[in-house]
């Protein structure tokens, strides 16, 4: 059995998505155990009795809005976040599942769990919408402002190994994302970080990736750093957004085009559903000793059932001892 914290208290819809969730994945996984944290009372309003899900008591969260969730961690340790990432340190559960606050998760996840021995830096990792033919991770998306090249490799691995256990891909193919697509464009760190990619025996790597090629390159994972990575996801969403908007503008504008809809109804509900972030779930947060997934703070029911299923394939596909075999006994940080 698989077993998960869910931290059911995090998240704009918290306890009642959260637990939706939880009720959809027990009954679509037989092979995971649920411990949900958070207010006993509130979560039994809308839990499914099960035998494979168990309550503990832990009324008090992280507030999404939290100014200082690094002190807020540090001075309430009985928060549902902290208490679901202290089972996860405890090896109590093979991993967690919240929908709280993203730096939050992520100082909580450096403070609680710790990052993986000679891991050094971690990344918030989603995956990008499947238009072009294939879905995509691309990390990292804000766990770190600047990266150097040796940690941009390292997380590169991470990634692959992830995608070979958890997506059956033998080979994932590995693009820088960059200015120009030409070896040698872009910073010093882009320059030394395609360098050491073409060396490195543990990655098959393309190349450099324009962002204008995002989805439709080849390549299964688009790294950069954190700063760069959440502009890019952050502008698509934007884009995609203002795509919707402009058609359903226009649709509006004549009768012919309301006609020509109709015709059209099924390309533009197979668009949405593509951009909809509900099919994927959420992002993994790579490096930390401990299988963590950061869904969505606006998560829905399904979303978040999704977000679980993330997580279950993690620890099934034994991933983070997959990258302590490649890391060995290099224990050096920096």
């Amino acid at each position: 059995m698989i077993k998960l914290a869910i931290d059911a208290m995090g998240g704009d819809f918290a306890p009642e998505a959260i637990v939706k969730g939880v009720n959809l994945a027990i009954a679509a996984y037989p092979d995971i155990e649920l411990v949900l944290y958070g207010d006993e009372q509130e979560i039994k309003k809308y839990l499914q009795v099960n035998e494979r899900v168990r309550i503990v008591h832990a009324p008090k969260k992280i507030d999404m809005g939290e100014e200082d969730p690094i002190g807020e961690i540090r001075r309430n340790r009985d928060t549902s976040l902290v208490m679901a990432f202290q089972a996860v340190k405890d090896k109590e559960v093979d991993g967690a599942v919240t929908a709280g606050p993203t730096q939050g998760t992520i100082a909580a996840a450096h403070l609680v769990i710790r990052r993986i021995k000679g891991m050094k830096r971690v990344a918030l990792c989603p995956t990008l919408p499947d238009i072009g033919g294939k879905p995509r991770l691309l990390l990292d998306v804000g766990a770190n402002v600047e990266l150097r090249s040796e940690h941009i490799v390292q997380l590169a691995e991470y990634a692959t190994i992830y995608l070979q256990e958890t997506a059956q891909i033998k080979k994932p193919l590995v693009g820088l994302l960059n200015i120009g697509s030409e070896p040698g464009k872009g910073r010093e760190v882009d320059k030394e970080t395609f360098q050491l990619l073409s060396q490195n025996q543990n990655i098959h790597f393309f190349g450099n990736v324009e962002p204008k090629e995002l989805f439709f390159t080849d390549c299964d994972i688009l790294i950069t750093d954190g700063f760069t990575g959440n502009m890019v996801m952050k502008t698509s969403e934007g884009v995609a957004k203002m795509i919707g908007k402009y058609l359903k503008d226009e649709i509006k504008k004549s009768f012919s085009a309301k006609i020509g809809y109709l015709f059209m109804r099924k390309v533009f509900k197979n668009f949405k559903k593509a951009m909809n972030p509900d099919e994927i779930g959420g992002s993994n947060l790579f490096g930390v000793d401990g299988v963590v997934v950061k869904a969505h703070g606006a998560s829905s029911d399904y979303a978040f059932s999704k977000a679980i299923n993330q997580a279950r394939l993690t620890v099934q596909g034994n991933v983070i001892e997959k990258m302590k075999a490649i890391i060995g006994d290099d224990t050096s940080d920096s």
